[in-house]
């Protein structure tokens, strides 16, 4: 099961759920569509995944600023899908959700993936709603004095234009500056609705 819901405007950030529980997964949505509004002040745009991999093959085109996983799942579990999301995207903020209370093993996955928080089950939706604000506002706050420290290295000589653009757009769309070359020479463009091999 996978749903795309309520589309932000341009720029709108969006959030990645994944849980194996349907109600969980519809409650997570309710409450971030109804409470939780981006930078522009716009509804941030949430996409839902019951499985963790139909995730992974979203966010290998998709940027998120902030993942929410539930922590025990079938196959393979938050830790897990957790660690593969931030070798694909590395500046999204990632939340684990979980209602058992193994917490040295939570508190272990936690410093390993540099998890931002951990939410428990079940949650009230005002605390819910703190912490994602919370969290993507120090995401923001981080990626903003990452864009300035550019800027000064490239008045500095230390970094050229090219390359902090090139930082710029791997931020809005990673994975965008990867050019794959064909053996003539050429660049090969990827349709985005096909499957990459």
């Amino acid at each position: 099961m996978s749903s795309h819901a309520d589309g932000g405007g341009a720029g709108a950030e969006r959030i990645l759920l994944v849980d194996d529980d349907p109600g969980v997964l519809q409650a997570l949505q309710r409450v971030i569509r109804l409470g939780l509004r981006g930078a522009d002040g716009g509804r941030c745009t949430v996409d839902a995944f019951a499985s963790a991999d139909a995730a992974l093959a979203v966010a290998q085109r998709v940027p998120y600023a902030l993942a929410i996983s539930d922590y025990r799942m079938p196959g393979r579990d938050g830790v897990e899908f957790l660690m593969a999301l931030r070798e694909l995207q590395p500046d999204c903020a990632r939340i684990i959700l979980s209602g058992y209370s193994d917490l040295n093993l939570l508190l272990s996955a936690i410093n390993r993936l540099e998890i931002a928080r951990f939410i428990s089950k079940p949650w009230t939706d005002h605390e819910l709603l703190a912490a994602l604000d919370h969290v993507l506002a120090i995401r923001r706050l981080t990626l903003e004095n990452r864009r300035l420290a550019d800027q000064v290295r490239v008045r500095s000589g230390e970094l050229s234009p090219q390359e902090a653009e090139r930082r710029r757009l791997e931020l809005l769309e990673p994975g965008i500056t990867e050019v794959q070359w064909g053996e003539d020479g050429s660049f090969i463009l990827e349709d985005p609705g096909e499957p990459t091999p």
